[in-house]
């Protein structure tokens, strides 16, 4: 009996489902139209988004939050085009993603036709692979393709365009269940002799520390972290990346290393005798100047990347491999210890040294009297989003996070807008939960169209607006090295925020004063229908250190502001 034919469009959407895709967050266009009207008929949610950045990092937001592959959806040419600095977003902070992208008829590309853009080109630097369909036959096996290859080894995007033409043309169409792809197998079982070298250095440390990165979070890790690190009392400290891979007030847990990290966990990074680097790529904001980092110590790289191994700092035993299961073979070998004089001088240095955002007394809200409110309300248990600037440092610092996957924000991009929608994404996925977006006032209108997203699919995002009518962190920068010249960074000139998220349909508050912090934030846990914002005036050249300037060591560290 003949099977029944179906268009491309309806092949592809069957395809998705068939990797339990979910959700798809996008935004229609001509070229992209069969795809969306198949999906009026289909079991996938789709989000419609108002900017096709808010797709791309919604669909981050997703990932990040799950652990499942997030999806996105733009029609061809400036379309596709606004989805590039999210698929960068990804790339840079291997998050799993596939944005599925229109594209003229096979017989127009390379003509310059109305909407056309060479989207494979474009975004090659910046995927783990993409692909162009050219035949309604290569549907099923690509999208095959492209879960696998986002979702395994090192995560990343994967980019696949599709021709109008290919859309409309007819297939009998079958899902695949497996893929087997010949040049692509990651290595991820680490070498039994590495991992018995790794065990001995460990075994014989005075001064040993685990440095741990978004690879730990990416493997589900944690629990085999934590045991290690218990077993043979090694302390620990993260990348913001790994911000929750260890619960913030764990007792072996000083906090987040590099510019803008905890005193304490610079300070051990430089003088520790072993540091264990599990999925972490030793980035110039971790590091500082990556010759003078970690001195004294002898390296164990841990990484399913083999790229990222001997990269930035070439270590004294390498491993190649996925973190779980070589953590699962560590545990098998290290012996139970202590370190009692290495943690006595951790206990000094955390007396010494405690984080607190600089703020001149200029009579408005200190950052740090925010996130203790945040803190009691929560208890760590809520998912905390991030934007990109001196309130994501703020919050990476002082945000307390008991588990993984709890704290989402950009890292090696840096993004600006990134966090609005990247909240939208997580709340989609975890509609029970209490989600709340750390935001600043220059971040939050890059993407605030977002809000009528938000609105429309009646999620309950919690923004907390910290307005110093500067962008911050830029400013600071100008404070200590340009003599407080502030050009272009005041942007005092400014909408009313609450206003603002009212005329999209949200609720929105005021908060001067610190009496009034924990009370406002609690009356927008009890908002359950919509977003809402708190604008907070916080101190206007509050600064966030601890900070070594780029390029620096621990040595150049400033802790607080002569």
């Amino acid at each position: 009996m003949t099977k029944e034919k179906i268009i491309g469009a309806k092949a592809l959407i069957e395809a998705l489902a068939n990797e339990n895709v979910e959700v798809i967050f996008g935004y229609p266009g001509a070229a992209t139209i069969p795809i969306h009207d198949v999906l009026m008929d289909g079991k996938i949610r789709h989000i419609l988004v108002r900017h096709e950045q808010g797709a791309a990092h919604a669909a981050d937001g997703y990932a990040r939050t799950t652990g499942k592959v997030g999806v996105c959806l733009a029609t061809s040419g400036p379309g596709a085009l606004n989805l590039v600095t999210g698929i960068a977003n990804a790339y840079m902070d291997s998050v799993p993603m596939v944005a599925i992208t229109g594209q003229v008829a096979t017989i127009k590309l390379g003509t310059d036709a109305f909407q056309e853009a060479d989207v494979t080109g474009v975004t090659m630097p910046i995927v783990k692979h993409n692909f162009l369909i050219k035949d309604v036959s290569e549907i099923a096996d690509t999208v095959k393709r492209s879960f696998h290859i986002a979702s395994t080894g090192r995560p990343g995007p994967v980019v696949i365009d599709i021709p109008l033409d290919v859309l409309f043309a007819e297939i009998e169409y079958e899902n695949l269940d497996t893929i087997d792809i010949r040049s692509y197998h990651p290595t991820v079982i680490g070498h039994p002799r590495q991992i018995k070298r790794a065990a001995a250095l460990i075994n014989g440390a005075q001064k040993p520390l685990v440095c741990a990165g978004g690879g730990v979070i990416a493997s589900g890790a944690s629990s085999e972290l934590k045991a290690l690190m218990e077993i043979a009392e090694i302390p620990s400290v993260y990348t913001l990346m790994g911000k929750g891979v260890i619960p913030d007030n764990h007792r072996l847990n000083l906090g987040m290393l590099g510019m803008h990290g905890h005193a304490r966990a610079n300070y051990a990074a430089h003088d520790c005798d072993l540091l264990i680097s599990i999925g972490m790529r030793f980035s110039d904001r971790s590091t500082g100047k990556t010759a003078a980092f970690a001195p004294n110590a002898k390296i164990i790289h841990i990484d399913i990347d083999p790229a990222e191994i001997g990269k930035m700092k070439k270590p004294t035993l390498p491993i190649v491999g996925d973190a779980k299961n070589i953590l699962l073979a560590l545990l098998n070998s290290v012996a139970a210890a202590k370190h009692d004089d290495w943690m006595k001088k951790i206990s000094d240095w955390t007396k010494k040294h405690k984080t607190m955002p600089s703020c001149p007394n200029d009579g408005r809200i200190e950052p740090a009297e925010i996130f203790s409110a945040l803190n009691s309300i929560t208890g760590g248990n809520a998912i905390i989003a991030t934007d990109v600037g001196q309130h994501q440092m703020w919050a990476s610092q002082l945000c307390l996070v008991n588990a993984p996957r709890q704290f989402i924000s950009s890292g090696g991009l840096g993004t600006m807008g990134f966090g609005l929608p990247a909240a939208i994404g997580a709340q989609a996925a975890f509609p029970d939960k209490d989600v709340f977006l750390i935001a600043g006032d220059g971040s939050i209108l890059m993407n605030n169209q977002e809000l009528m997203t938000a609105i429309e699919q009646k999620l309950p995002i919690k923004i907390l607006l910290f307005n110093n009518g500067y962008l911050g962190m830029v400013r600071q920068w100008q404070q200590l090295f340009y003599n407080r010249r502030y050009a272009s960074t005041d942007i005092s000139a400014q909408p009313d925020f609450v206003m603002l998220v009212k005329s999209f349909g949200g609720e929105g508050f005021l908060v001067t004063e610190s009496s009034k912090i924990k009370e406002t934030i609690e009356k927008c846990m009890t908002i359950k229908d919509r977003p809402s914002l708190i604008d907070f005036h916080i101190s206007r050249e509050a600064n966030v250190f601890p900070m070594i300037p780029t390029g620096g060591t621990v040595e150049d560290m400033l802790l607080q502001l002569d």
